[in-house]
């Protein structure tokens, strides 16, 4: 008897073998079958939907639940566009009561509606004898008073306050580390938004160090939530690449560097596993330190910026692929693109492995004679189409007329034969998946502008990238992805057929429900 049987719905399956279906049903979390095979069968429950649309349940490949729940519940000045509405916000922020030593920490800074950055002196003045970090909104980068100033090592960094890439990791320390019951709620509040949106697994982008790490214990935050029964939703956890430790290994095992104990990709359950391991090269384009071959429009010669320096990165790449992790590596950049390739190129000439499935992350902007480098590798672009829909006019300005079009491409990787991935990188921006998919269909900002038109995908294709990619992507396919015999019954309903509407409208398109292992997740049946 199945536990669940879903009717009178248009189930877009992603199965070629059979696209559309009517009926589906569950046993135990698992998909038995559709349509005939299972419309005859006994069901322990009968849900008719009413006409309504279902997909498998949306893969979001890179995000950060950690810092998007510790965000929603932190003051923020992402309304403000003048100093002194800022400088307000921190004023208030630090006169709220708090136990001695606490921080001032506010969210939403982002310099480009100021004209300039805040400085460390603004903040002194309203920071009340505590210690002030601003997040900037692409998580490159932070400005801080004085008091933090005051703490950092000798050398470290920074314009008047203003801290990116490693000087801001160098400040973030000085406050680290978050509790792990304190990650477990917010990380928790994060998925319970992922599921509002149709998400019913994720890849964690980077925990336990690096730019956004928040514990060198913060996988115990995951697997507390998993012991309470209280993760909604499946996680993929990317280990960051500064994890990785000089270990003494056989000689015959080939590789330097290993995360502690040689845990590595794959290990784990259907609900939180290891991924990837992130590894970053560049900044972002928001912080204007994402690594270019030519300068930023406007700039005197400003080509961003590396993490660090390029042969400590590539090495760290190459241990990586020899330590058998599938790499997820940062590269948003065409000048980090190359780095990244180069390093990938040399690590599979030394220890070929055909399905390692490394992944560049944003893959922001990519040159045209770098996309059958993509393809050569193996390697799938993981992109956030969201970025262009919110930040499009901005980031097209900066690249100018002759790079606009190469921006968070999505016909080009497909033209070339490279797995595209859909994401969102929240809490960075919207982190609906439909709302993505509008864009990547219409190629559209939200002022309207048309950004690499030629860049546009079809409605199948942008959905496959937030399902089958999606899944292939994270290594999920025998189990997510499709709606097929065997797999999860995660689903996502909807309100309409992305296909039917306008594709102005497919954003607006209303989630239903979300079904995780079997069941609405989001009304706990």
């Amino acid at each position: 008897m199945l536990c669940t049987r879903l009717t009178n719905a248009r189930f877009l399956t992603m199965d070629p073998r059979r696209p559309v279906a009517h009926d589906l049903g569950i046993w135990r979390g698992r998909i038995v079958g559709v349509d005939e095979a299972v419309t005859s069968l006994p069901a322990g429950r009968v849900v008719d939907l009413g006409g309504a649309t279902v997909l498998p349940g949306f893969i979001d490949s890179h995000v950060h639940l950690a810092w998007a729940g510790l965000k929603a519940g932190t003051p923020s000045v992402a309304p403000c566009e003048r100093i002194e509405d800022i400088l307000a916000v921190v004023d208030a922020a630090a006169r709220r009561p708090a136990p001695a030593g606490a921080w001032v920490e506010v969210a939403g800074y982002d310099q480009r509606a100021l004209g300039r950055h805040l400085t460390a002196a603004e903040l002194d003045r309203v920071s009340h004898g505590r210690k002030v970090f601003l997040m900037h909104d692409s998580g490159h980068a932070c400005v801080v008073n004085t008091a933090v100033l005051e703490l950092l090592p000798d050398g470290t960094p920074h314009e008047d306050g203003f801290l990116a890439e490693s000087a801001m990791t160098a400040a973030r320390r000085l406050r680290l580390p978050y509790s792990q019951e304190e990650l477990a709620d917010a990380i928790e509040k994060a998925a319970r938004a992922c599921l509002d949106e149709g998400v019913t697994a994720c890849a964690e982008a980077g925990i336990g160090g690096g730019l956004l790490g928040h514990s060198p214990v913060e996988l115990g935050a995951y697997q507390l939530l998993r012991d309470r029964g209280r993760l909604p939703l499946r996680v993929q956890l990317m280990a960051s690449g500064d994890t990785l430790r000089p270990r003494a290994a056989h000689p015959d095992d080939g590789f330097p560097r290993a995360l502690d104990l040689g845990l590595r990709t794959g290990f784990g359950d259907d609900w939180l596993s290891l991924g990837a391991l992130k590894i970053y090269t560049d900044g972002g384009m928001m912080a204007r330190t994402a690594a270019l071959t030519s300068p930023y429009e406007g700039t005197a010669g400003d080509t961003g910026r590396f993490q660090g320096e390029p042969e400590r990165i590539a090495a760290l790449i190459v241990d990586g692929h020899l330590a058998g992790w599938q790499l997820a590596v940062h590269a948003i950049g065409d000048r980090a693109a190359d780095l990244a390739l180069d390093a990938l190129e040399r690590a599979q000439r030394l220890r070929p492995r055909p399905d390692a499935r490394h992944r560049v992350e944003h893959a922001g902007l990519i040159r045209p004679d770098q996309l059958p480098r993509f393809a050569a590798l193996g390697v799938s672009a993981v992109v956030q189409p969201n970025f262009l829909r919110c930040f499009g006019d901005d980031y097209a300005t900066v690249m100018g007329e002759g790079r606009a079009d190469w921006l968070y491409r999505g016909r080009g990787f497909l033209d070339h034969g490279v797995e595209l991935v859909g994401s969102s990188d929240r809490p960075v921006t919207d982190g609906s998946p439909l709302r993505a998919i509008q864009f990547m269909v219409e190629r559209l900002s939200l002022s309207g502008r048309s950004i690499g038109p030629d860049e546009a995908v079809t409605v199948d294709e942008a959905l496959r990238a937030y399902t089958v990619a999606g899944a292939r992507a994270c290594r999920w396919e025998d189990a997510a992805g499709a709606l097929a015999a065997g797999k999860r019954a995660d689903l996502v309903v909807l309100g309409d057929d992305p296909h039917r509407v306008d594709p102005s409208r497919i954003g607006d398109i209303q989630v239903l429900a979300t079904y995780v292992d079997g069941r609405d997740a989001r009304a706990g049946t």
